[in-house]
């Protein structure tokens, strides 16, 4: 369970969007990765498929990491590490969709962008407290 009290008492930055838009641009951009993932099997040849496969569960389980670890622990700083891999890791399934399926890389840049936003958003709740 999320402690939103906890998170409540911390010194946020100034462009700290409402919880609304979290749960708005969340369930979009799991729809934009699911839909990319579909892309990528759908169009890349079964040989070339597992380097894709383990970068988009690399980043999915990176992703899942973050909240148990920021939320329940409330380790800013290493929510804030496991941010950093996350961004290496959806880089690099872009990089790697790009090359059998353009459509799939391009579902990926929102979720890609957010997650740099989220970043900024983490090292200033850790620098701010």
């Amino acid at each position: 369970m999320v402690n939103l009290d906890w998170y409540q008492t911390l010194n946020k930055p100034t462009l700290t969007p409402p919880a609304e838009v979290f749960q708005t641009v969340w369930p979009i951009l799991y729809i934009l990765m699911a839909v990319s993932f579909y892309f990528y099997l759908k169009q890349t040849p079964k040989i070339q498929r597992p380097l894709g496969i383990i970068f988009f569960c690399l980043q999915l389980f990176l992703n899942f990491l973050w909240s148990p670890i920021f939320f329940g622990m409330h380790h800013i700083f290493g929510a804030l590490f496991v941010t950093t891999l996350l961004i290496i890791a959806v880089a690099c399934t872009i990089l790697i969709f790009i090359k059998t399926s353009k459509l799939a890389a391009g579902l990926l840049i929102p979720y890609f962008i957010w997650i740099l936003f989220a970043w900024y958003l983490n090292f200033e709740i850790w620098r701010l407290n």
